[in-house]
């Protein structure tokens, strides 16, 4: 579903992504963790189509930055970014007008209900807490059914049970056949969830491998970032 090939970002003189290669398959959860600075955010948004890259990048088939592709891919930023004078309602209809979406309100309502943002409908952008708009940014980037969806640092923000409701609606994309890709570099808010890991460090990927096989070998996840992200460090 998701596919990366040699992904190269440079700003100026600095190399901040060096060809970098992984895929997220349909039904899949990727992680995309790492130290700050590893170029995690930058890879984000290439995949996301807000910057120039080197490389190819494909969704469904389908290069990144075209129609066919975005009609099928949803993004939560890490930072929402609502428009300050519009409702929690003008911000679902605004995105089900962009993607002509029809029969949207019940999936609406039902994401608003699922995040305890049903009594919030009305509220303004500039009104509402961090952690709110976190939740209209989720709501916004499920409201289209992705086939492919990715997160920035979803949980931040966010009260304990909306990471217990977001964490079970993974699941449920996970399971209708959705890929997912979650970017973070607090290993706890995803340890339940992903079926695949990839460790980015200093603008390449250090570890690609799923959860299955890492069970297999015993391995821990928490123990593999730590090596090979203080390996780098102790190498220089």
């Amino acid at each position: 579903m998701l596919k990366v090939k040699n992904l190269s970002k440079k700003y100026g003189k600095v190399l901040a992504v060096n060809k970098v290669s992984f895929e997220i398959s349909c039904g899949e959860i990727g992680v995309l963790i790492g130290p700050n600075g590893a170029g995690k955010s930058t890879t984000i948004k290439s995949i996301a189509g807000l910057l120039r890259f080197d490389g190819e990048i494909s969704i469904d088939g389908k290069p990144n930055k075209s129609i066919e592709a975005k009609r099928v891919f949803g993004y939560v930023p890490e930072s929402p970014s609502l428009y300050e004078y519009l409702s929690v309602w003008d911000h679902l209809e605004f995105v089900a007008r962009a993607y002509g979406l029809q029969d949207w309100k019940d999936t609406a309502d039902a994401l608003l209900t699922r995040f305890d943002m049903d009594d919030k409908k009305k509220k303004i952008g500039k009104d509402l807490s961090k952690g709110m708009q976190q939740k209209v940014s989720i709501c916004c980037a499920l409201l289209i059914k992705p086939r492919m969806v990715m997160f920035d640092e979803p949980m931040i923000g966010l009260d304990p049970k909306a990471i217990k409701e977001l964490k079970e609606i993974l699941i449920e994309l996970k399971n209708s056949g959705c890929a997912i890709l979650i970017s973070t570099h607090i290993l706890d808010s995803i340890a339940d969830v992903w079926d695949k890991a990839l460790i980015m460090n200093k603008g390449e990927i250090v570890f690609n491998n799923t959860r299955d096989a890492m069970a297999l070998s015993g391995e821990s996840l928490e123990h593999i970032f730590f090596s090979k992200t203080e390996e780098e460090e102790t190498e220089q």
